[in-house]
């Protein structure tokens, strides 16, 4: 088959469960941030959620797994590489990924094998309180094993699109992934691009990310911080100049502002659709999502960023990280249809 667009990136689970204030404490779980937890709090975690499984719900997470299952339902033919155990999530995983349009192309690896340590799918388990806030403790598990091995070649033809996740460039095997992916997509005459994840991603990797922009990566996302971070400046403008002497394409997303997008000479802005959130989960994601479609389908750079922040808008209006809505009918009604 012939994908329009592949991605690479952590294969999370999310387990979903309604929580009081009362059980978070119970659980010693701190409320209204994201922490990384290691195995054996997770499976306590998971053990405690049990009770509450009628509460819980399973859902297939990662940035770039919400990205991918954005363009699917936009009705282009994707593709996801990631690492899953085979255990009862990464077989959900897989599963629910293939429902949602996305083909996950990496068989479940047998989760007692020698090669892994015996690593289970990775998990993030999502608590929400009654007032909507979401208090997540995430167990990278055995998507953070990801390396080049996982990666075919031959899944590229005919000018794929590849989008990277900036969170797996933690270890060596993710960046040897990564570079093994965007040589295959360029030599199919596809184009390359990454999402730099978040602040503390891009100091953790800054050589490493500016040589991307630099070299392999066509296409670059961040936000106002993260393309700060980078340069290591206050000043945005600088920031981005820096990135678009070296990269043919930078866009920079800026919250509730117009996001800037420079390709070559060309600087244009797209306008954000103003909305009341509900949860803000996945709006960097699905502004990725109706970025790319937009790029993928050759359309405009100002119509390609209009795409992206329609799609982040209607993220933002429900819980989850995933569109609800027919979005290329949100397109069609701004009259890019």
């Amino acid at each position: 088959m012939a994908y329009q667009v592949i991605g690479i990136g952590n294969a999370i689970m999310d387990v979903i469960a309604s929580t009081t204030d009362a059980e978070l404490a119970e659980l010693g779980v701190q409320k209204g941030i994201m922490q990384l937890i290691d195995r054996d709090r997770a499976e306590a975690l998971m053990a405690a959620r049990e009770g509450a499984a009628a509460r819980s719900r399973l859902i297939p997470g990662g940035s770039v797994a919400n990205t991918l299952a954005g363009l699917g339902r936009m009705g282009l033919a994707t593709a996801f590489i990631g690492r899953v155990a085979d255990d009862a999530l990464g077989q959900a995983y897989a599963h629910e990924m293939a429902a949602d349009g996305t083909d996950f192309v990496n068989p479940p690896r047998d989760a007692a094998g020698a090669d892994e340590g015996g690593l289970p799918t990775s998990r993030s388990i999502i608590c929400v309180t009654p007032d909507g806030e979401r208090s997540m403790n995430t167990y990278l598990g055995i998507s953070a094993e990801l390396g080049p091995a996982d990666v075919d070649p031959t899944l590229f033809a005919g000018g794929t699109w590849l989008f990277l996740e900036g969170y797996l460039f933690d270890k060596d095997q993710g960046k040897a992934a990564f570079l093994k992916a965007a040589e295959a997509c360029h030599a199919a005459g596809g184009k390359a691009g990454i999402a730099l994840s978040d602040p503390f991603c891009v100091d953790r990797h800054r050589d490493d990310f500016r040589r991307l922009v630099a070299g392999p990566m066509d296409y670059v996302i961040g936000n106002v911080h993260e393309w700060q971070a980078l340069y290591q400046t206050d000043d945005l403008e600088r920031a981005l100049a820096e990135a678009a002497a070296v990269c043919e394409t930078v866009v920079c997303t800026r919250s509730g502002e117009d996001a800037i997008l420079i390709r070559g000479g060309e600087r244009v802005m797209a306008p954000v659709h103003r909305v009341t959130p509900v949860d803000a989960t996945g709006a960097g994601d699905q502004f990725a999502a109706g970025l790319i479609y937009g790029l993928a389908t050759g359309r405009p750079l100002a119509e390609a960023g209009r795409m992206g922040c329609i799609a982040a808008a209607e993220v933002i209006t429900h819980v989850g990280a995933r569109p609800e809505a027919d979005v290329r009918a949100l397109f069609a009604a701004e009259g890019l249809g």
